[in-house]
């Protein structure tokens, strides 16, 4: 079993047993990823990178991938190949002759 199918399925039964699937909607699980990652941001929020906590970003940053995982689930999307289809779309649009070393954006190189 590929890991990403091992933690979906561990996630699918934490959920189940405590019968949550009624409230994870792709819309639900969307708006708790946006929550959990505003929760994540928080912990740097007034500080440099070197003093967020970073136990706390552990736990935040895994609610973000569950819920994540979770919502990969509900649309049967394979985690590893949309990833590395997005990883292919960016080399496109980021080639690595115009963006080596530079923050712009892609309509800006």
């Amino acid at each position: 079993m590929k890991e990403t199918e091992e933690i979906t399925k561990a996630l699918l039964e934490f959920r189940n047993e405590r019968d949550w699937e009624q409230f994870h909607n792709p819309k639900d699980l969307a708006l708790a990823i946006n929550v959990e990652a505003g929760e994540l941001l928080e912990l740097f929020l007034w500080k440099n990178h070197d003093e967020a906590n970073k136990e706390k970003i552990k736990e935040e940053l895994a609610d973000v991938f569950a819920y994540a995982f979770l919502l990969a689930e509900k649309y049967n999307l394979d985690i590893k190949e949309i990833v590395m289809e997005k990883i292919i779309k960016n080399g496109e649009k980021y080639p690595v002759d115009k963006a080596k070393g530079t923050a712009k954006k892609y309509n800006e190189l």
